[in-house]
């Protein structure tokens, strides 16, 4: 099947047309209106150089936001206060952190051209970021975008043990008390896995995007308003 090609308009081919790899289309720009227009059909950008390649992938992985598993160690750490849980306060350098090389990985996926991308999506009040402090630096965060009751997870960093987990844990608890129905992953891994994500087939994540994102966007700077994610 020939790889869809995208124009001048952010319209997408229909996710399910995807190859096997996950991968749909190739081309286009980061321009807000064509990232909104993706998120919003199940397409997610990853590439590390030109073009821009979409995908969606088959299975999802998805963040159960009702039955989120958080082990005893990380339960014990975030009741003691290890970290100071924020959000919105440092979306620039949650990004830039997890765009930094890390050990035993070749290149970044998230190029200067996606860090400006979501910079914007961030002041347009779609994109947002839950940051964990530690004496007044930031050691942990995780970053990704928000429409309707869902969100869309993009990547995490950690520069002490356990403190992106925290953020992690802190975005879903407050995300659950917001009423969001959706914490896409997109792809599962042995970290997530720890955490409950389920793998779910494109068809079913589909159908819970289209009722997610029919629901009001909550845009803006956020506050944490979860006493226990404190």
């Amino acid at each position: 099947m020939p790889i869809y090609r995208l124009g001048e308009a952010p319209g997408f081919p229909p996710a399910a047309a995807a190859e096997p790899s996950g991968l749909l289309a190739v081309g286009g720009d980061l321009r807000p209106e064509r990232l909104l227009a993706a998120y919003a059909a199940g397409i997610f950008p990853w590439y590390e150089e030109p073009p821009i390649l979409w995908f969606s992938p088959n299975p999802r992985a998805v963040l159960p936001l009702a039955g989120l598993h958080v082990p005893r160690r990380l339960r014990r750490t975030l009741r003691q206060g290890r970290f100071l849980l924020r959000l919105d306060t440092a979306f620039d350098a949650v990004v830039r952190a997890c765009a930094a090389p890390r050990p035993g990985a070749e290149g970044t996926w998230i190029t200067p051209e996606m860090i400006a991308a979501y910079g914007e999506l961030h002041a347009l009040g779609f994109a947002h970021s839950c940051e964990a402090w530690r004496d007044g630096k930031l050691v942990g965060g995780v970053y990704g975008v928000s429409l309707g009751s869902a969100f869309f997870g993009e990547s995490m960093f950690h520069h002490e043990r356990d403190a992106s987990k925290a953020a992690l844990v802190g975005l879903a608890w407050q995300l659950r008390a917001w009423g969001f129905t959706l914490f896409d992953a997109q792809l599962q891994s042995p970290h997530l896995a720890r955490f409950g994500a389920q793998e779910w087939p494109r068809k079913r994540f589909l159908q819970a995007l289209h009722k997610a994102v029919a629901r009001p966007t909550r845009r803006g700077r956020w506050q944490l308003e979860v006493p226990g994610a404190r």
